[in-house]
């Protein structure tokens, strides 16, 4: 499961890999938008990957206890979970720090997500790179 603020971008992202890879990926959010950004949902078009059809979900503990990893895309997110949540995931947490690709130009959100689909790949074949 991938997780940021929003589920409007990195954590679709992520999803979209993975997803793209064969996981039974899942995303969510902790204050989820009502849509998937759609400069995202272009820049994953140009590189294959349909996400059009995802919407925001909210986080909820079921979510958590349904999956083998959580990875926070933000690493500032660990900390405004609440302390139930945190609990659930202290033992299956990857914790990413990448840029929020909400307001960025098109350019800048090709580049998140090109980071994301490399961390996406390393976490996959179980690279150190993975918790970059």
């Amino acid at each position: 499961m991938f997780v940021c603020i929003e589920n409007s971008s990195r954590s679709q992202i992520a999803e979209g890999f993975a997803r793209k890879l064969g996981l039974n990926a899942s995303s969510a959010g902790t204050v989820p938008s009502t849509h998937v950004n759609p400069l995202v949902v272009n820049a994953m078009r140009e590189v294959g990957v349909e996400i059009s059809d995802s919407a925001p979900k909210e986080l909820t503990a079921k979510m958590v206890e349904d999956v083998d990893l959580v990875v926070l895309t933000d690493a500032s997110i660990g900390g405004s979970l609440p302390g139930g949540l945190r609990r659930k995931m202290r033992k299956k947490v990857v914790e990413w720090d990448l840029a929020d690709p909400q307001g960025r130009s098109i350019e800048e959100i090709r580049f998140i997500r090109d980071q994301i689909e490399r961390r996406v790949n390393a976490l996959v074949k179980g690279s150190s790179d993975a918790g970059a």
